[in-house]
């Protein structure tokens, strides 16, 4: 692959040497894959989790195949084949031996192909009844199991088959790759109270059938090296005091840093200042405004407030509390909490727990935080 001109992608992946950091992560995913153990990954959006499975299968060992799909946009089980066939198909070329016999397959099942008009990549999409569609999964999977190489399919923001019109399609999914030893799987998801609740209840079918990682932030001396260094080998010059701004204004949020430090490099500057780096991530906010306008619009007045006031903490642990609610004038408990329920319902914050345990909740978009946190109280 030819090397990127900026060093700091925000979407895709490139090769480890774009990659920062996540070796515990790593190791740990290789080690449950290789003996066998499907693996339930976590973490709120934008942090690095489709990255860090994109590492993954770089480093899988020769021989072994993968597949991703991101199933966001399904709305139903047909849709979930669809994209499943569609990775598939994708996942090896149809010039190897093994990519012919995969479309040879795939095309017994009579599906209809396209190719996007975008990548120019196929798709493939049936149009079936539900217990067809379970047939087309099964055979699937079958399949792949019957293959003389190990196989790893992610399968992104898991969570969406909880929004399926058909009824059980997770218990029915675990029965069917329950006992697959040839395939391995990764479950991955940014809703994580679903994904607790899939794989954490006793009364949910993938209780403990997996392993469990949850993805943080990216130690803040391993960002800022691996950003110095990206920023010397071009010849730039900036200093550790401002990479620590820059890191602290993204909330080590690694989508975040990754646009702000693309941004400062794409500035063309050879001395990285502070105004430098302040100037690019003001055009961020500027280019955002009107999003952001729209998202205040769609808020109550009490949601808005609420919304500011986590802005201004950044962390809130108890939004209810005498403290905070008069801080700010927020009316009363209730009226914080069914607030606090419907940013939440519609992700505009999210709640996630301390290493000690204790929970809180944040703004999602650290753009709109900032943007947010702008904003005085009258």
């Amino acid at each position: 692959m030819r090397k990127p001109e900026n060093p700091f992608l925000i979407s895709g992946y490139h090769s480890p040497d774009y990659f920062c950091d996540r070796k515990n992560e790593t190791t740990q995913l290789l080690s449950n894959i290789q003996n066998g153990q499907n693996v339930t990954l976590t973490s709120v959006r934008r942090i690095g989790k489709t990255g860090l499975i994109k590492h993954l299968f770089y480093n899988l060992p020769t021989g072994w195949k993968s597949v991703y799909l991101d199933i966001l946009a399904t709305e139903n089980l047909q849709g979930f084949l669809n994209m499943l066939t569609t990775a598939i198909l994708n996942a090896v070329p149809e010039k190897e031996s093994l990519g012919k016999k995969i479309w040879t397959f795939v095309k017994s099942m009579r599906p209809v192909f396209s190719f996007d008009p975008l990548t120019n990549l196929p798709q493939a999409t049936f149009e079936l009844r539900q217990a067809d569609t379970e047939m087309h999964i099964s055979s699937i999977m079958q399949f792949l199991e019957k293959q003389d190489f190990n196989i790893v399919i992610a399968i992104d923001e898991f969570q969406q088959i909880t929004r399926y019109p058909e009824k059980n399609i997770d218990a029915w999914l675990r029965s069917v790759i329950q006992h697959m030893t040839n395939v391995r799987f990764i479950f991955a998801g940014s809703q994580q109270h679903i994904i607790n609740e899939m794989f954490s209840l006793p009364s949910g079918p993938f209780y403990r059938s997996t392993a469990v990682l949850g993805i943080g932030k990216i130690d803040m001396r391993e960002y800022r090296d691996f950003i110095a260094g990206w920023f010397r080998i071009h010849g730039r010059s900036v200093s550790g005091e401002i990479i620590n701004d820059m890191l602290l204004w993204s909330c080590l949020h690694t989508y975040y840093v990754q646009v702000i430090c693309n941004r400062v490099f794409a500035a063309g500057q050879k001395k990285i200042t502070d105004s430098v780096w302040k100037e690019e991530a003001y055009k961020l906010l500027k280019e955002q405004e009107n999003i952001f306008f729209n998202y205040r619009s769609m808020l109550t007045n009490p949601q808005w407030q609420l919304m500011k006031a986590v802005a201004h903490e950044g962390v809130v642990s108890a939004p209810t509390s005498k403290d905070f609610i008069s801080r700010y004038k927020l009316g009363s408990p209730s009226t914080v909490l069914r607030s606090l329920k419907s940013l939440i319902k519609n992700e505009l914050l999210y709640s996630a727990f301390t290493t000690e345990g204790t929970v809180y909740y944040s703004i999602y978009d650290i753009l709109l935080r900032r943007w947010t946190e702008s904003i005085p109280f009258s």
